[in-house]
């Protein structure tokens, strides 16, 4: 069992780097195939989760490792990923994003109303209290979940199921949503998406990604870096100090606000020029999924299985009808993912899902996360209530 904090993470570096040189360099068509059906980042994802489960690291011994280093590089990988965002083309977009958001709202919503009435006799009549929370939690992030926890005066035992779901279910659908992104033609084709402006804006980064990576050099990459990581120290003072003087959003989404502003400003400047920026932010991309993976523990599923349960019947109704939606408003994979991940994780799960599309899309996961911490609250609550009423 490791209990060295730096050997912990150098053993989840050396997987990504394991993996990905696998996929480049085994030429046989069968492990291509196999990374064709699981690539990279899903292994990265399933392998981690394996080794938590087996304690080939001891979780309190390399917690302050994890809490030291996971947002760090998170609020580091996010600006260099903004760097390749130029605002203008962003805009382009048109409005379908925040269409998609609300519909992941909505279906979520759907989800938990649904299963409660299913679930209601084995869970308990007063299981609506802890399923709201869990409700805010899945549309905007823990902050709301615990600002739920008070208004429906949840009890600690129930609360504890809810958290429990929280991590178990959420962890499963991140991973299910990242592998998910190899059938994005096939889906884009059985909706009839349109998705030529998504393409042209991605196209257009690509090539001016293309154009800069030929310009590499030992200077570009240590300044990206040095910059990464003080935007990020920055970024967390700044947040908590917003947090704390002006309040009305949680110091998590004042960090990721600031960091974007401040990324989407740079990236109009020769700054975002710089060449290296999409490279640096594959490799936080991998280090932060990485260590997520290293704390979901698949042994978690036997405790209070009815709960877990009961939270993959609600992302089951949230799947199926968030498809139904796709299909008769015609949405694309990328646009149902974020949107879906924006919703079930926030802030820290919805860009990185954009990442693995295209780095210039990051600020559509941020976009779509912030709705969900500005309106997770509110219906978390009318979802408690009208579940209350048929409790």
């Amino acid at each position: 069992m490791i209990t060295n904090g730096f050997t912990y993470f150098a053993v989840l570096c050396a997987l990504c780097g394991g993996l990905l040189a696998a996929q480049k360099y085994i030429k046989n068509k069968y492990v291509q195939k196999f990374f064709g059906l699981l690539p990279p980042i899903v292994l990265v994802y399933l392998i981690g989760m394996i080794l938590c489960t087996i304690n080939f690291w001891d979780l309190e011994a390399t917690k302050s490792t994890y809490s030291g280093l996971k947002n760090n590089i998170l609020y580091g990988m996010i600006f260099l990923m903004l760097l390749r965002c130029d605002i203008r083309k962003m805009i382009k977009l048109g409005p379908k994003m925040i269409i998609g958001f609300f519909v992941g709202s909505i279906t979520v919503m759907t989800g938990f109303i649904v299963t409660f009435l299913i679930m209601k006799n084995i869970l308990g009549p007063d299981s609506w209290k802890a399923l709201g929370a869990l409700c805010g939690s899945w549309i905007g992030g823990s902050g709301n979940m615990a600002t739920l926890q008070e208004i429906f005066q949840v009890s600690e035992g129930d609360y504890a199921y809810a958290l429990v779901v929280d991590s178990i279910d959420y962890s499963i659908w991140v991973m299910l949503l990242l592998w998910s992104t190899r059938f994005a033609p096939m889906f884009n084709k059985w909706t009839k998406a349109d998705t030529s402006r998504l393409d042209e804006v991605s196209m257009s980064i690509g090539e001016e990604m293309a154009e800069k990576k030929e310009g590499i050099t030992f200077v570009s990459l240590m300044v990206l870096i040095g910059s990464a990581l003080l935007v990020s120290a920055v970024g967390q003072n700044v947040g908590a100090l917003l947090a704390n003087s002006i309040g009305l959003l949680d110091k998590a989404t004042w960090i990721v606000l600031f960091i974007t502003a401040l990324g989407l400003i740079c990236a109009l400047t020769p700054f975002g020029k710089i060449a290296g920026a999409a490279e640096l932010s594959n490799v936080f991309l991998y280090a932060v999924v990485a260590l997520l993976a290293s704390r979901a523990n698949f042994m978690e599923l036997n405790d209070a299985p009815m709960w877990i349960i009961s939270g993959f019947i609600i992302l089951a109704i949230h799947g199926i009808l968030f498809t139904i939606f796709a299909k008769l408003l015609k949405m694309d994979m990328f646009t149902c993912g974020v949107a879906s991940l924006a919703n079930i994780g926030g802030v820290a799960s919805a860009p990185i899902l954009a990442g693995t599309y295209s780095g210039s899309l990051v600020p559509v996961g941020v976009l779509m996360a912030l709705f969900g911490t500005v309106f997770g609250t509110y219906l978390g609550m009318i979802t408690g209530y009208i579940m209350k009423f048929f409790a």
